[in-house]
């Protein structure tokens, strides 16, 4: 077999049909398997797939072990020698695997390589191509910034935008669609399951890399992702504190404890100040969606301050909220 694709579902059945039926009718001159892990599912989720696609490799969790664990759990059940980790909330667009098929078997020095994602209106997805974090990329990243300077190398996505021929390599890929070479991603240790979700592709990455091997952007092969379709069940406060906890952790697994220290205590600065930026604009009458988008900036950076003064962690959020992570 030379392509393994897989799946983490997590009620999310409805989507997890439209990637494989995507996938069924793009890729059929390629010798592949499909394999879904579905994350004990609270709906009928290996029931329909079951039904739907009785070729597809299911294997139906007993409990929700995670992003990381659920996908190495899926490699294991693997026979291609190469490895396809896709997103359910994802419609694979005509030639996308094949095309990074071809370039991951280009060259011997490439070990994983991701596609260029595109959002519901199929305009560009920017977070594809991602910088590995540092304490001034992650204080920086703001949305208005990075459209007005897209190209600047602190948020490492040249990529995406440069005229040069070719693929680029790069530091990170989404894990929403990445595509590894079966060998190295055992070489390296698989996907780490120290992070509750989030950071497991800037994980793997990061040591691919580091081992030797690169990891490129493939720009002609399109991806349409929708982007946080399981984390939305959770609520916006569940997604803001764990994205930063395992960026922290990330941090102190590579730079040290005193880096991620730093890195905790400049969001806490940073979000002290916009909370005093945007408090006194919650009061000003503005239209209704102003409104809203008011208060949900000042309870996402009042989740953060709660995060930044270890306030709103504790060992057992984690258990309390399980769910499987999709990239946003």
């Amino acid at each position: 077999m030379d392509l393994s694709i897989i799946i983490v579902n997590w009620n999310s059945t409805e989507l997890t049909q439209g990637c494989i039926a995507t996938i069924v009718s793009t890729a059929r001159d390629l010798e592949c398997e499909i394999i879904v892990i579905d994350n004990a599912s609270q709906d009928d989720s290996c029931y329909r797939l079951r039904q739907i696609f009785p070729s597809v490799k299911l294997i139906c969790s007993d409990r929700n072990i995670g992003f990381a664990r659920a996908n190495n759990m899926g490699a294991e059940h693997a026979s291609g020698k190469k490895i396809l980790f896709l997103n359910p909330d994802t419609l694979v667009l005509k030639g996308a695997i094949q095309r990074m098929v071809s370039r991951l078997d280009s060259a011997p020095d490439i070990g994983a390589v991701g596609c260029r994602l595109l959002n519901r209106d199929l305009s560009l997805q920017m977070s594809c191509v991602q910088p590995f974090p540092t304490v001034s990329n992650q204080l920086l990243s703001i949305d208005w910034l990075k459209r007005r300077c897209p190209t600047l190398p602190l948020w490492g996505m040249r990529a995406l935008f440069s005229a040069s021929p070719g693929d680029a390599e790069v530091e990170v890929v989404s894990g929403a669609c990445l595509m590894v070479k079966r060998d190295i991603f055992e070489k390296v240790g698989r996907f780490s399951t120290e992070y509750f979700m989030y950071a497991e592709e800037m994980d793997l990455c990061r040591k691919i890399r580091h081992a030797g091997w690169k990891v490129c952007h493939v720009r002609d092969a399109q991806v349409v992702h929708f982007g946080g379709q399981s984390t939305k069940q959770k609520g916006d406060a569940f997604a803001d504190i764990v994205m930063h906890e395992s960026v922290f952790k990330l941090l102190r697994k590579f730079r040290g404890n005193a880096y991620a220290q730093l890195y905790r205590a400049a969001l806490l600065v940073s979000a002290v100040v916009r909370l005093i930026v945007l408090g006194p604009l919650l009061v000003i009458p503005v239209d209704r969606p102003c409104h809203d988008a008011l208060h949900r900036a000042f309870r996402k950076w009042r989740n953060i301050a709660g995060w930044g003064i270890a306030l709103a962690w504790s060992p057992s959020f984690a258990e309390d909220n399980p769910t499987t992570a999709v990239k946003s």
